[in-house]
């Protein structure tokens, strides 16, 4: 089984037991050298979409799933894959069982904008769910966004 890199509101148990119900968690660790930023605003009705891009000493939390083959096709139709949204990509993760290497989705658009202070929220509380570290957790909040009337 392929292992799936998951991160931003994906990082939320429950979201990923909808998404992959037959995809267990196998454990959390880091993309190092790797950042979460935004982008693709006019692609949603909600504003900019999370996504990673390598940034050399940065890092981005993420939850490592052992995905089935099924529930791989779920989950490329829940992020948008068909509309080419985002893109597949191999990435290298940090784990106290050592490296895995796995996939995960990145965003197949420009980087910039601001996401709404629910999004941004939502965000954190994914990442609070999925088990990251509190100063994670306290820096998704601190971000800058825009209200979300905007």
């Amino acid at each position: 089984m392929p292992a799936y890199a998951a991160y931003a509101t994906n990082l939320d148990p429950d979201k990923m037991a909808q998404k992959a119900p037959h995809s267990p968690l196998r454990s959390t660790g880091w993309l190092t050298d790797w950042r979460l930023t935004f982008g693709g605003e006019d692609r949603s009705f909600q504003g900019p979409i999370a996504t990673v891009v390598e940034a050399p000493g940065e890092q981005v939390y993420v939850a490592l799933y052992d995905l089935t083959e099924a529930d791989e096709e779920r989950l490329d139709g829940a992020e948008g894959m068909e509309m080419g949204l985002f893109r597949k990509i191999r990435v290298r993760v940090q784990t106290l069982d050592g490296d895995v290497v796995a996939w995960t989705y990145a965003l197949d658009d420009y980087e910039g904008g601001l996401p709404t202070a629910r999004y941004l929220g939502g965000l954190a509380d994914a990442a609070e769910a999925g088990g990251a570290p509190h100063d994670y957790v306290l820096a998704l909040r601190a971000r800058p966004c825009r209200s979300n009337d905007a």
